[in-house]
């Protein structure tokens, strides 16, 4: 899941952002308005992590350029203000969940994942394919019944892989879901990432390379 926190109180945005990369999610960081519509003019982001006061470019102008575009990214909206007032407006704005200060992180995170089911086909909560039993939730996985530890990266590629299905993802898609911004683009972190996750996994393979395509479950 790709992730972008839009947060101009630096030491929150960095903490959520850490968080989030140890769920295994991609995430990008921006500290203004201005940033963050630059970042989602280039980025497709699932979900959006929006403060609504921000400064240069104020947080609602943010959330209405989102809706403007027409884009499947889900806007969760970060406010000082708890008023039942202030969290209507902005879910008439356009965002799609909305959350006060000071929150719990469980609760953020829950509610980035349950944001992020909603870009794509409804799936079920806990993914199975080819043996493999994936609970995003949990951050567990299990192949044949038995438990696979993965790092982060790995579980991210892995649930990328799964949600897609049996059809083929390239590694430009995986980097892009995966990592955030500052890997390079040109780097081999994807095929190694995808090695050692079919090791990890075991025999039979079932992560399948496609030559000149990418890879499938």
């Amino acid at each position: 899941m790709r992730v972008l926190v839009v947060e101009d109180e630096q030491l929150l945005a960095d903490a959520v952002a850490t968080g989030l990369r140890r769920e295994a999610m991609a995430v990008d960081v921006v500290y203004d308005g201005a940033a963050a519509l630059e970042r989602i003019a280039v980025n497709d982001y699932d979900v959006v992590v929006l403060d609504r006061d921000l400064p240069v470019v104020h947080g609602d102008d943010v959330c209405r350029k989102i809706v403007e575009l027409g884009m499947p990214t889900r806007v969760l909206m970060l406010t000082a203000s708890g008023d039942v007032s202030d969290r209507v407006e902005g879910l008439e704005i356009g965002a799609d969940d909305y959350l006060p200060k000071p929150f719990a992180f469980t609760e953020l995170t829950a509610r980035v994942r349950a944001l992020g089911r909603r870009t794509t086909v409804a799936l079920p909560p806990v993914l199975e394919r080819a043996g493999i039993k994936l609970d995003p939730n949990r951050r567990e996985v299990f192949r044949d019944g038995k438990e696979v530890q993965l790092a982060p990266k790995e579980f991210a590629v892995l649930e990328v892989l799964m949600r897609s299905e049996g059809t083929v993802v390239s590694a430009e898609q995986l980097l892009e879901k995966a990592w955030d911004e500052n890997t390079d683009p040109f780097t081999n972190v994807v095929r190694v990432t995808v090695m050692t996750l079919r090791r990890k996994l075991g025999e039979p393979a079932v992560i399948v390379t496609v030559p000149g395509s990418g890879y499938r479950i």
